[in-house]
């Protein structure tokens, strides 16, 4: 798991639990909502032993989120962050 889940689940578990689900069954949504959307700009993608993947953003709580490539070709996703706190990467400069 990545670095960040256990504090995020601690945080808020029943959340943490249903972006795991999420994860499993529908990574990739039909209607990207403002807590399940793609990543856009220099972060839409990310790469994962040399394969590049689309990356995607579960918003937990105000604050926490999950990050994860999709890597269609595996049908895996990997948790690339979780984190309590807003990531600084998204910030607007």
């Amino acid at each position: 798991m990545a670095k960040g889940w256990e504090s995020l689940a601690q945080q808020a578990r029943e959340n943490t639990y249903r972006a795991w689900i999420t994860m499993r069954t529908t990574p990739r949504p039909t209607i990207e909502t403002p807590r399940h959307h793609r990543l856009k700009g220099a972060l839409a993608h990310g790469t994962h032993r040399g394969q590049t993947c689309e990356q995607w953003q579960i918003e937990v709580t105000g604050g926490g989120r999950v990050w994860y490539l999709l890597d269609t070709a595996n049908d895996t996703c990997w948790i690339t962050f979780a984190g309590t706190g807003h990531p600084r990467a998204t910030d607007r400069r």
